[in-house]
């Protein structure tokens, strides 16, 4: 039989789990790359960057057209990397916790970041 006790026992403690992911995220560091590693960039797992290092080969001006496409390349790749790691933790952090209901689906969360 369905124990709804149980069941929100389990929600509060998924919640607390994800509020513990969520604070870990601030702490992940993903790099992106572009341009064979010449333009990095670093981002945590909320999507925030952190840095980005051009190579110094890069910096002329006859290629601030370039540096600016691969920067963006290179960012946008870290966040790529981080959105996938940030699900990743979460499902860690949740799996086994709440019974397969259908039309729950929980993937979503990680868009809360």
């Amino acid at each position: 039989m369905f124990d709804m006790m149980k069941m929100m026992g389990k929600i509060k403690e998924a919640q607390s789990r994800v509020k513990e992911v969520q604070d870990k995220l601030e702490e992940l560091r993903i790099e992106g790359e572009a341009g064979a590693g010449m333009v990095k960039a670093m981002v945590n797992g909320k999507r925030k960057v952190i840095s980005i290092d051009i190579d110094q080969s890069l910096v002329k001006p006859e290629d601030k057209e370039m540096i600016q496409d691969l920067t963006v390349a290179a960012v946008n790749n870290a966040c790529e990397k981080a959105e996938a790691r940030a699900k990743e933790e979460l499902k860690k952090a949740t799996e086994g916790m709440l019974p397969n209901i259908p039309g729950l689906d929980l993937s979503n969360l990680g868009g809360m970041f």
